[in-house]
């Protein structure tokens, strides 16, 4: 038997083994009740065939245009030996057609609705009868081809909603992703920078406490000022962990002002910083004031791990529409084996983190050698407008 055009390959459902099989015990009971109640007395095999109109019903969602072929044969035999015995148009030959309109394609369903009109115009002996199969035919066929337009339009809308799931599974995963990248961004700047300069203060401590103790006791201060530092900046970002209703405006939001007190901080670890910050004038997206905050703070804990430099710079300016940020120091620079790592930002956490918190805010930032070689630069350019954080801006 013929595939049905758009079916899937699913297992058989209950109209299958249960209404079809209902449907061909009907449309037979029928049949034979209308041999019955015509006048004149008909052989056994009539009945039979009137039987045999039905049989085949119970496959008709797998060969629609077989099943019909095989229940209108023997009413076609039925009606040319036995007229008055047959039905204007036999239930079975109504189900049948309607299961072509519905299930398939649209070729052999025009095709038949053809062949079943003229059937219905020419093989019929009163103009009555013709128009009464006619309805009744065309009816079935509309019928059927609602029901299937109904059957694709819910498919379509499931897709729909499949479709409308998956995304916004997606688009749930990618803001995990990007709070777990957010959160840990921020966990790595307040950690490594506070680390970094209690280890720098810790191995200086003992070395002066018998030759310098006021000097050691500066240290120790220091350390104590940078772990407490570190305490309250850690404080709030577990505390957007631990509540689930609050928003990312309650995530910290340093602010250039607090630079200072960084620049301190590091002049404790015997880095000299020399600091310049925008007037104050005019205020500055918080997003934005807070990865300035994050890439100097990250830069300069670069400097004091691994640069061996005694001093540093760091430059904020507003110019027109953009923030920008510059840190450079005088330390031994890169080595020229490692100049392209560390420009392409294949290299530590803390130089991927200036990248992405300066994307964040659609701009960008750059990393690499000083002039001639000397030092090492650290530079962003932070757009302050809504259009160009969407657009981007380069350094």
């Amino acid at each position: 038997m013929e595939r049905a055009s758009g079916r899937s390959n699913r297992p058989a459902g209950l109209g299958s083994y249960v209404l079809d099989p209902l449907l061909a015990v009907a449309a037979a009971g029928v049949a034979v009740w209308a041999v019955s109640q015509d006048e004149t007395a008909r052989p056994w095999w009539i009945y039979l065939l009137a039987v045999t109109t039905a049989l085949p019903l119970p496959w008709r969602r797998r060969g629609p245009l077989t099943v019909l072929l095989l229940a209108t044969a023997p009413a076609l035999v039925i009606s040319v030996v036995a007229h008055s015995a047959n039905p204007q148009v036999p239930l079975s030959g109504v189900i049948a057609l309607f299961t072509v309109a519905e299930r398939s394609s649209d070729r052999m369903r025009w095709s038949v609705l053809a062949v079943v009109v003229a059937g219905n115009v020419l093989g019929t002996h009163s103009p009555n009868g013709a128009l009464f199969s006619l309805v009744t035919s065309v009816g079935t066929f509309v019928f059927g081809s609602l029901v299937r337009a109904q059957r694709q339009l819910a498919r379509v809308q499931a897709e729909r909603a499949r479709e409308a799931g998956e995304r916004a599974a997606s688009d749930a995963a990618r803001a995990v992703a990007e709070e777990r990248a957010r959160i840990a961004r921020e966990m790595h700047d307040i950690l490594a920078h506070a680390v970094s300069l209690m280890v720098i203060q810790a191995e200086a401590g003992p070395v002066v406490v018998r030759s310098d103790p006021d000097r050691a006791i500066r240290a120790f201060d220091a350390i104590g000022d940078a772990g407490r530092d570190a305490m309250v900046q850690l404080r709030r970002v577990l505390g957007v962990l631990k509540d689930p209703e609050a928003g990312r405006q309650l995530a910290p939001q340093p602010r250039l002002a607090e630079l200072a007190d960084v620049a301190e901080r590091v002049r404790g670890a015997g880095l000299r910083v020399e600091i310049e910050l925008p007037d104050g004038k005019g205020g500055l997206p918080a997003d934005v004031e807070a990865a300035a905050y994050r890439i100097v703070q990250e830069a300069l804990t670069n400097t004091v791990k691994h640069a061996g430099a005694d001093r540093a710079a760091v430059r904020v300016r507003r110019t027109g529409e953009v923030l920008e940020v510059v840190v450079s120091d005088n330390g031994r620079g890169v080595p020229p084996t490692a100049g392209r790592a560390v420009v392409g930002w294949s290299g530590g956490r803390g130089l991927v983190g200036i990248r992405e918190r300066a994307a964040a805010c659609g701009g960008r930032a750059e990393a690499g050698p000083g002039p001639e070689g000397r030092g090492f630069v650290v530079s962003a350019r932070l757009p302050l407008q809504a259009g160009g954080r969407a657009e981007g801006v380069g350094g």
